[in-house]
């Protein structure tokens, strides 16, 4: 019997209860030694290559671990580091590469914020193509030279060989790499293109040192390939790849392309001299004929991603099954590898531990572990194996199941849905008729100041919350905690002399899952998590029936905290786009018809928020970005429905009540006349990573609302000066009318302590009252 190879493409990192996050943790606190971190991260390495050698994969990969992010990891290996991290050229040590994840430190001056001066401000973060993830932005400038400062890549893969795994190095292509990058330079002389030859040579002897230490296959990750580019790009490709080729013939390259189809570049990959290529054939499914045709011709070996890495429902193995039949029929059992569409990272570890999980939802899910099964049950299949005949009945009966079950559709969800009219998509008056009926109500001073919702999770939050789960505290118990932790904050707001408050959501475990928990169509696990960036880790909630809302959901909390102060209170609720974009959501119908259920519930949160007496309802929509098509002719029909679930949910109350929404990582270039569109009163982002990239593109569209840039990075733990926030509301007030802005940080602030906030949020008001002070004396 032939045997069919089977590799993965990347094993999460975090650890199954997330073991990394708190040895990450631990190491900032000082708790714990590099040593120790490093010990910790070697064991994990451990573990994850044996459980994928335990799983019977053919390859398995090496640098998929990261203790951050694989694009640091990219930036350090290559010595790219910007200027005002101080690097002395050598080797990029640990804590330099925290520093440039995370900001801050000794040396770190006080007039770094949005770029303004030479601080230490962390690298800028943003979105891995359309996912959940964020990976640290590089930086290119005229001065950017390439030269080999970690040896990260070369010490894991030696690492796994001394266990007696052998394993696949896996790195970001140069193409892609140099893609994902920002060039620095203010002028618009330089082009980061012209830095490939440079970084070519950095990759040439990344190449020859792998060969050098018995490596024989090397897979370069370039999912831009799945990105509109033009035709210099496919010119790049070549030239990249036939260097590759020339100068370091003695190791295979296969070229990976993840997250949406080829199009127009297929041709340019199929003529790349590598040894094979990955393609994702559950995202490129219209493609799978064409792919296997254009190989047909070649020797190149094709490695099939048929399994979804980028959610949890079990793969249909019998559908999966006639694709890896074609493929082997077309090109041959030894040229064909059966895999996941990409990376394992994007899912939790392990379903077998979720032992409080409706037994009829565990039928029709697969994490990573379970991912790995049923590829190695997918090539046994595809050999012709009989043994594997019984599971195949088995999947097949689980597939069967979820469509058939009367838990996934409601017919009065789809009953309301049907009956929507057209003006329950759009607010009474124009933005400009609202604002003014809003001064009056608010009263507000000139650029208002407040915070995007969360206040800092403490031990003592977190403690309180496990203590009520294990039955230790009573209902009553938990929730007079609550109300005390929840009091403190509105006062200490209040004494600070914020204009808006927020209630600071202490009885809130995330932003997505808290209201999953309280809507019909959700489920959740104990154990489900998957990383965000660095230690920071979401469970996103498994929405797998029609949505709806059985009661109101913050209200309660929203009243009382506008009970404790005669100043506005902020509702503050998730968005529709961000709830279905941050959960693992149901694949068995349009996206479209999901945000809609979502959204219907909101609206009646946001009514009775209104109700209540909350003067302002923040509805954030953090993920919308995230959710953009990766080619641009797919993305009018995501930007109709995004915009219309937010408008949805936004527009049942009157003119006079304030609709805010908060966006966050993103790059907004692209998708403004869309967030015009959603006609939110205020909008908040991010700002101070991206060197006022994002703020200068609302000013260049003329964006007409009220708008709130981050002054300061809340994802480092460094404080501002109220300097160096005056220098960015200055630098904000050249490009956004003052009468517009609004003053907050660039997000939610439950990450960071409460020693790190009280100072910055004093801060921040000093600057704003200097700079109301500058205006007032204009």
């Amino acid at each position: 019997m032939t045997s069919i190879k089977t590799q993965n493409l990347g094993y999460p990192r975090i650890g199954a209860k997330r073991e990394l996050k708190r040895a990450l943790e631990r190491h900032w606190s000082g708790d714990a030694s590099l040593e120790e971190l490093e010990a910790e991260g070697a064991r994990l390495r451990k573990l994850h290559w044996e459980t994928q050698c335990d799983a019977g994969l053919t390859l398995i990969p090496s640098n998929d671990f990261s203790y951050y992010d694989q694009i640091l990891d990219q930036t350090c290996l290559l010595g790219n580091v910007p200027a005002r991290f101080g690097w002395d050229g050598g080797t990029v040590t640990p804590e330099l590469y925290f520093r440039m994840a995370r900001g801050g430190g000794a040396a770190a001056k006080t007039d770094g914020c949005c770029g303004g001066g030479t601080g230490e401000y962390a690298c800028e973060m943003t979105k891995w193509f359309d996912t959940n993830y964020h990976y640290l932005v590089p930086e290119f400038d005229k001065t950017t030279v390439f030269r080999l400062s970690t040896t990260k890549v070369f010490d894991e893969y030696s690492e796994a060989r001394a266990l007696g795994i052998e394993t696949v190095p896996v790195l970001v292509g140069p193409l892609t790499y140099l893609h994902l990058g920002k060039e620095k330079d203010q002028d618009g002389s330089f082009d980061r293109y012209d830095l490939l030859d440079g970084l070519l040579d950095g990759y040439v002897e990344i190449l020859r040192r792998l060969a050098e230490l018995g490596a024989g296959q090397v897979r370069f990750d370039e999912p831009a390939l799945a990105l509109d580019l033009g035709e210099a790009f496919a010119n790049r490709y070549q030239k990249a790849y036939q260097r590759f080729a020339a100068e370091v013939p003695g190791i295979e390259i296969e070229v990976a392309v993840y997250f949406g189809e080829l199009r127009g570049n297929l041709p340019t990959l199929l003529s790349l001299p590598v040894a094979g290529i990955h393609f994702d054939a559950v995202r490129g499914r219209k493609e799978v004929d064409t792919v296997i045709e254009g190989l047909a011709g070649s020797d190149k070996h094709l490695s099939l991603g048929l399994i979804d890495g980028r959610n949890i429902w079990k793969t249909d193995l019998k559908a999966a099954l006639q694709l890896a039949k074609k493929a082997i029929h077309a090109l041959g059992p030894d040229r064909v590898l059966l895999a996941p569409s990409c990376s394992l990272l994007h899912v939790p570890v392990r379903l077998a531990s979720e032992t409080e999980l409706d037994p009829e939802l565990v039928r029709w899910l697969a994490f990573a572990d379970e991912k790995l099964a049923e590829l190695s049950l997918l090539a046994a299949a595809a050999a012709g194996n009989r043994e594997a005949d019984a599971a195949l009945l088995a999947n097949e009966e689980d597939i069967f199941s979820r469509r058939r079950s009367e838990r996934v559709c409601v017919p009065a969800v789809r009953a309301r849905l049907a009956a929507l009219r057209e003006e329950q998509f759009t607010r009474h008056a124009p933005f400009e008729t609202r604002r003014k009926q809003q001064i009056g109500k608010l009263n507000l001073p000139p650029v208002p100041t407040t915070t995007i919702g969360s206040f800092p999770q403490t031990k003592s939050i977190r403690d309180a919350r496990a203590k009520f789960r294990r039955g230790e505290w009573t209902e009553a118990q938990y929730e007079t905690f609550l109300r005390l932790s929840t009091s403190e904050c509105v006062k200490w707001q209040e004494k600070v002399g914020l204009d808006v408050l927020v209630h600071g959501e202490f009885e809130r475990n995330d932003m997505v899952e808290y209201f999953g928990e309280q809507l019909d169509g959700f489920a959740f696990t104990r154990f489900g998590w998957v990383q965000s960036y660095g230690s920071r880790c979401v469970k996103p909630p498994i929405l797998f029936g029609d949505v709806s809302r059985p009661a109101p959901m913050t209200v309660d909390w929203a009243r009382y905290a506008q009970s404790q102060t005669t100043r506005p209170m902020k509702g503050m609720l998730t968005g529709p786009v961000t709830i279905l974009q941050w959960s693992f959501v149901r694949d068995d119908q349009p996206r479209r018809e999901t945000a809609f259920q979502i959204a219907l519930a909101i609206r009646d949160e946001v009514v009775d928020l209104e109700q209540a007496g909350l003067p302002i309802i923040q509805i954030d929509e953090a993920a919308i970005r995230e959710g953009l098509p990766l080619r641009q002719s797919d993305r009018a029909d995501y930007f109709d429905w995004a915009v219309r679930a937010f408008r949805l949910s936004a527009s049942g109350v009157d003119d006079a009540t304030q609709i805010h929404t908060h966006m966050c990582y993103s790059e907004f270039n692209d998708m403004l006349e869309a967030i015009v569109a959603m006609d939110a009163d205020v909008i908040t982002i991010e700002n101070t990573r991206s060197d006022l990239d994002l703020l200068n593109a609302f000013a260049d569209f003329a964006y007409p609302n009220e708008i709130g840039p981050g002054v300061y990075d809340i994802h480092s733990p460094r404080i501002p000066s109220s300097a160096e926030m005056l220098a960015c509301l200055n630098r904000a007030a050249t490009v956004i009318p003052a009468d517009r802005l609004w003053a907050n940080p660039d997000c939610g602030l439950k990450t960071r302590g409460w020693a790190e906030v009280e100072p910055a949020l004093a801060n921040m008001v000093e600057a704003v009252s200097a700079f109301r002070r500058q205006l007032a004396a204009r």
